[in-house]
């Protein structure tokens, strides 16, 4: 029906759609869904590489299984008892607890890098894992606490380390400098609490602290696979629905206000997501290094700034940690060193890389 003569028609409300982008809307829930064409191509080929790399962790160990047999015993269609035992009940519970580690602190990562407009911001450089170790030795040294407590611990350790950056760094808005050098001052300092509970502890103490503070996935079983599982699946959902917030903080704290964000609660609900992830993570494996700030670099680079790329990262993340679980469980002679260990030695070259690289952009 034409407007009648004399009346203003109402204006048309126009939503500007980035080239290959869709948007999938939920009208009952009041739900809408953007997905770029970057960010699911190179989700896809992430999801890929990581069901790959957990197939060939399966394989590998002191009882080599052929990829088909580990398939067939994933299926159900093995009819080899041990084959089954070795693959479902040994190494499935450990390979799935380094997956969902690893993608947590991937989207961590990707979180707190966003939020600070910083790359080498993660979790273990900023402290966040730092306050987490602190936590956990406190548990073991001086409470003798048992796993659940260890964990529950290292998760409060996270997030109060997390309120307190934010806290120190915030003026008008938050500095990815600031924030990473308040970081990396708060991390020496509970260091030093971590090292001085070691050396005040036992020495059976002291050794399981160390165990736990180098980070390994050794012993893992479908109690760490639920604890892992159950935190991607509460954090992820908030990780997406925050990730519209994240998009228009990068804008600027006044341009985003001025577009309706609302900053400093977006802001505090990303930190403490990026911080939850994080915690969970290390309370199940303990301080993995470096997977939280490479992870998310590789998948920034791949989809050149396009997108944010949270689940992208996630699988990034999981197969970061998959093959460095694999290389520290057989390539090192007849010995297991601990994943984060071996993270820890790829890592440290990738952060003087983007640390010499930073120093060649300000140049």
């Amino acid at each position: 029906m034409a407007a009648s003569a004399g009346t203003a028609a109402a204006p048309r409300r126009v939503r500007a759609r980035p080239p290959g982008a869709w948007i999938v809307r939920a009208r009952a829930w009041d739900v809408s869904l953007r997905l770029d064409a970057p960010a699911l191509t190179v989700g896809t080929a992430m999801a890929a590489l990581a069901a790959a790399a957990l197939v060939l962790s399966l394989t590998m160990g002191d009882f080599p299984v052929e990829p088909r047999e580990v398939v067939r015993a994933l299926t159900g269609g093995t009819a080899d008892p041990m084959v089954n035992h070795i693959v479902v009940q040994m190494r499935l519970p450990r390979a799935l607890t380094a997956a969902g580690v690893g993608a947590a602190l991937a989207m961590s990562g990707m979180l707190l890098q966003r939020l600070a407009h910083n790359p080498l911001v993660s979790p273990d450089v900023i402290g966040i894992n730092a306050g987490a170790a602190a936590a956990a030795t406190a548990a073991i040294a001086v409470l003798g606490g048992t796993a659940l407590q260890v964990a529950g611990f290292a998760l409060g350790g996270a997030v109060a380390t997390a309120v307190l950056l934010y806290l120190l760094a915030y003026q008008r808005g938050v500095s990815g400098n600031r924030l990473v050098l308040l970081g990396i001052g708060v991390s020496a300092v509970l260091g030093s609490v971590t090292s001085y509970m070691i050396t005040r502890a036992d020495i059976d103490t002291a050794q399981r602290a160390t165990v736990w503070l180098t980070g390994s996935l050794a012993n893992r079983d479908w109690a760490h696979v639920a604890t892992i599982a159950a935190a991607l699946a509460v954090l992820t959902p908030l990780a997406l629905g925050l990730s519209r917030q994240l998009r228009l903080l990068q804008l600027g704290d006044d341009l985003a206000v001025a577009l309706g964000g609302r900053v400093r609660l977006a802001r505090g609900g990303l930190l403490l997501t990026a911080a939850g992830f994080s915690a969970l993570a290390t309370a199940v494996a303990g301080p993995v290094a470096f997977v939280a700030l490479a992870a998310p670099q590789i998948v920034r680079r791949l989809l050149a700034e396009r997108a944010v790329g949270i689940l992208p990262a996630a699988g990034c993340g999981a197969v970061l940690v998959l093959l460095s679980d694999a290389l520290a469980r057989t390539g090192f002679g007849g010995g297991e060193l601990p994943v984060g260990v071996v993270t820890g030695i790829l890592g440290a070259p990738y952060l003087l890389y983007l640390l010499a690289r930073s120093n060649r952009t300000r140049g």
